[in-house]
C-alpha cells in the first residue's frame, strides 16, 4: 500500500452521459476536484452505484480513478459481489490496476452466520495481493459483521480494517473497542454525521458521500482535527450535519447527491434507478447547494 488510508476519502459518484453510459472524462474531473480539496478517493461504493454497474464498468471506474489520482492520494475501490467467487474475480482485476486497497461489502439477499462471513472474507483476502477492508452496511445487505468477527478477521495479514456504515455511534464504537489493541487494523467511519466523533474515538479515516457536494467543508473536519483544533473540527462537523439532514430527507443517496452536483453545474448525469424530483424538491436542493458551490 503506497498511501496510508487516513483523513477524508470521498465516496465518489459514478458520472453517466445523457444516454446512461459511463462518463470517464467527468469522473476524472470529479477526482481532481476532490484531490484539490485534500480528499482521497473511494470508488465503486454505494454512492458510486456499484449495484447498477457491470464488472467491466467497475474496472473502468477504478482504472480512471487510479490514473487521475496518479499517486497523489489513496484510491480504495469497492469490489464486493454477492458471491465469493465473483468478488475474487473482480478483486483480482481491480488489484492489478494499482489501487491502494479494496473494500468488500457483506453478501446480500442470503442471511449469513458469522462463521460463514469469516470463511467468505478469508477466502477473498487469501486470493488478493492488495490490502482489504471489510465493509459493514447491514441496512442495505441484511448481513451484519459483529465486532468480534472483525477482531477475528483482523488476524489475517491482508485484512487491514473495516468500513462501518451501520449508521449508529454504538456500531462504530463497538468496532473501535473490539480492535483497539490490534496493531495495524483501521476503522473507517461511514456516516457523515459521525466524522468528527469518529476521529475523536480513533477512526483512521472517513468515507464521505457528502464530500461529493461539500468537498472542502468535509475536509475541514479532518484537517482541523489533525492540526489539533478540536473545537474547530466540531464546528466544521456541525456545519455539514445540517446538509446531510436536509439533503437525505429529500431522496436516497446517491440520487440526491448526483442531482445536487448537476445543480452545481457538474455533468455527472442521473442515477440509473428511477427517482423523480418534484419542482419543490429541486428548489430545496438548489437552496442547499448554494451554500457549497
Amino acid at each position: 500500500m503506497s498511501h496510508p488510508i487516513s483523513g477524508v476519502l470521498t465516496a465518489i459518484v459514478t458520472p453517466f452521459t445523457d444516454d446512461g453510459a459511463l462518463n470517464i472524462a467527468e469522473l476524472k474531473r470529479q477526482v481532481s476536484r476532490q484531490i484539490a480539496a485534500g480528499n482521497g478517493i473511494f470508488c465503486g461504493g454505494t454512492n458510486g452505484e456499484f449495484f447498477v454497474l457491470n464488472e467491466d464498468e467497475k474496472v473502468a471506474v477504478a482504472a480512471a480513478c487510479v490514473e487521475e489520482a496518479a499517486g497523489r492520494v489513496p484510491v480504495v475501490a469497492h469490489i464486493g459481489e454477492v458471491s465469493t467467487r465473483e468478488t475474487i474475480r473482480l478483486g483480482q482485476r481491480i488489484a492489478a490496476l494499482g489501487v491502494d486497497a479494496v473494500s468488500v461489502i457483506t453478501p446480500w439477499f442470503v442471511p449469513l452466520k458469522q462463521d460463514e462471513l469469516i470463511v467468505h472474507y478469508t477466502a477473498i483476502a487469501d486470493a488478493l495481493s492488495v490490502p482489504m477492508f471489510l465493509y459493514n452496511i447491514p441496512a442495505r445487505t441484511g448481513n451484519t459483521i459483529e465486532p468480534q468477527t472483525a477482531r477475528q478477521l483482523a488476524a489475517h495479514p491482508n485484512i487491514i480494517g473495516i468500513k462501518d456504515s451501520a449508521g449508529s455511534y454504538d456500531s462504530l464504537k463497538g468496532f473501535l473497542d473490539a480492535v483497539r489493541n490490534v496493531t495495524d487494523f483501521h476503522v473507517l467511519n461511514g456516516p457523515d454525521s459521525l466524522i468528527h466523533q469518529g476521529f475523536i474515538d480513533g477512526c483512521s479515516a472517513c468515507i464521505s458521500g457528502l464530500a461529493n457536494v461539500a468537498a472542502a467543508e468535509i475536509n475541514q473536519i479532518w484537517s482541523r482535527f489533525h492540526a489539533g483544533d478540536i473545537a474547530g473540527s466540531r464546528e466544521a462537523q456541525e456545519n455539514v450535519t445540517g446538509l446531510r439532514t436536509e439533503l437525505y430527507k429529500i431522496a436516497f443517496s446517491p440520487a440526491v447527491v448526483k442531482k445536487a452536483l448537476q445543480i452545481m453545474g457538474y455533468k455527472v448525469g442521473a442515477s440509473r434507478y428511477t427517482v423523480q424530483f418534484s419542482p419543490e424538491q429541486l428548489q430545496k436542493i438548489k437552496q442547499i447547494c448554494q451554500q457549497y458551490h
